[in-house]
């Protein structure tokens, strides 16, 4: 019997970083090093501590999201993205060893299943990329500044905030950069802010959701899965994540149906 050559569809799974690879928040030890390099302020550093502790207490805000952003422009203007990226080495070795058991096997489900691993944070893509590429991931994508001729970094945005719509924007540039199918791609957050991410995918994942994200997972049909002692939705995510190798053109019609009965339906984003 001839082999089908008809092309298999590609697949990726994107994974937000704080509170959902990692149980805290990266910009913790970020702050840090920025401020022993002298990107910031000590009460720059003191206000971005503050920011982070509110957001391991209260999750994201527009607002503290938008401040945090803008603190890292300015700060990073007319440095090099060599210095950027080398803020990291202090850190980047521990904050990976905290990536959780059960975030660690799902990557694992996703690489046997030949997905490619994506990280979107909205983190500058420096730092991004350099932990994802030390967690054993395809690579990552963040918050990407802007650069001067001589390759300085002047202070503005190229490309999208990645952060709600943004972080969606994000994903969608990828997809047409790599060729993913976004019907059969996966999405993993903890947070409501990553609804406009899980709607432009066919499998979105709830991880240990705030109460906002976990009332729209249910309204919208999304897996939830809880990690540490639950530890709950794993199996039956394994499950999804294998049926994705085993029958790639099942699984792309589910989440081709899936997809499209999100699109028509609400989400409760704010």
């Amino acid at each position: 019997m001839a082999e089908s050559t008809a092309a298999q569809p590609r697949i990726a799974a994107f994974f937000d970083l704080d509170g959902t690879l990692i149980p805290g928040s990266a910009n913790i030890p970020l702050a840090k090093a920025a401020f022993r390099a002298g990107f910031v302020s000590k009460r720059e550093l003191a206000l971005d501590l503050a920011r982070n502790v509110s957001f391991m207490l209260r999750g994201a805000s527009d607002d503290s999201s938008a401040k945090v952003r803008d603190r890292i422009l300015r700060g990073v203007k007319g440095h090099p993205a060599s210095e950027v990226e080398s803020l990291a080495d202090g850190f980047l070795d521990d904050l990976v060893a905290t990536i959780t058991p059960t975030m660690r096997a799902i990557l694992d489900e996703h690489r046997a299943a030949g997905h490619d691993l994506v990280l979107v944070s909205a983190s500058p893509t420096e730092i991004v990329q350099r932990f994802a590429v030390a967690a054993g991931m395809d690579y990552g994508r963040g918050t990407t500044a802007g650069r001067d001729p001589e390759g300085r970094f002047d202070g503005t945005l190229s490309g999208p905030f990645c952060y709600k719509e943004g972080k969606a924007e994000v994903i969608a540039d990828l997809a047409a950069e790599h060729g993913y199918d976004l019907a059969e791609c996966f999405a993993y957050s903890d947070s409501i802010s990553d609804a406009p991410m899980f709607r432009t995918v066919g499998h979105p994942v709830a991880v240990n959701p705030d109460h906002e994200l976990r009332h729209a997972a249910v309204a919208g049909g999304w897996r939830i899965v809880e990690v540490g002692r639950l530890r709950t939705g794993v199996e039956s995510l394994r499950r999804a994540i294998r049926a994705t190798a085993a029958s790639p053109g099942a699984a792309w019609s589910r989440g081709r149906r899936v997809a499209s009965r999100r699109r028509a339906q609400p989400t409760g984003d704010a």
